[in-house]
């Protein structure tokens, strides 16, 4: 039985995998990429590039979505114009549901210290949160996959 793309992103994250690693080779093989490239690719993304910035799963996102709509060929300007406006949907969709798109604010710890980083592991917080930042990612993902525009 094949996982959907939300099992298939917990999955990768509980087996200690960045949020962006899990969002991103949950839709890979369908896209083109092999899971182990989408894994190395996603690989320095997590904890909002370990600096508290943009969420991991918005970012594991954001490669889903520049894999199918990107720019590949110069002068395509129909595709960075398609895959602009998806990413922008996307990122306003996700702030508008969580409040932010920021790691720092979404988990209320600034990964950028280490001292704080220890605190949010200790806190629980990427057990108790990241896991819902996952799940919207993939689903505002799937929808606009879904999106034909």
């Amino acid at each position: 039985m094949q996982m959907n793309h939300s099992d298939k992103a917990a999955a990768l994250f509980s087996q200690r995998f960045h949020c962006s690693q899990a969002v991103l080779a949950a839709f890979a093989e369908e896209l083109g990429l092999s899971e182990e490239q989408a894994l190395r690719l996603g690989g320095s993304f997590g904890g909002g590039m370990c600096k508290g910035e943009v969420c991991g799963a918005c970012t594991g996102a954001l490669m889903v979505i520049g894999l199918k709509y990107g720019q590949s060929v110069p002068g395509d300007e129909a595709a960075k114009q398609i895959c602009s406006q998806k990413t922008v949907q996307f990122l306003n969709a996700f702030e508008a549901k969580h409040g932010s798109y920021l790691c720092r604010k979404l988990i209320g710890y600034n990964l950028a210290s280490d001292m704080e980083r220890e605190a949010a592991r200790a806190a629980g917080v990427f057990v108790r949160i990241c896991p819902q930042m996952i799940r919207t990612a993939v689903e505002l993902t799937e929808t606009l996959l879904g999106k034909e525009d």
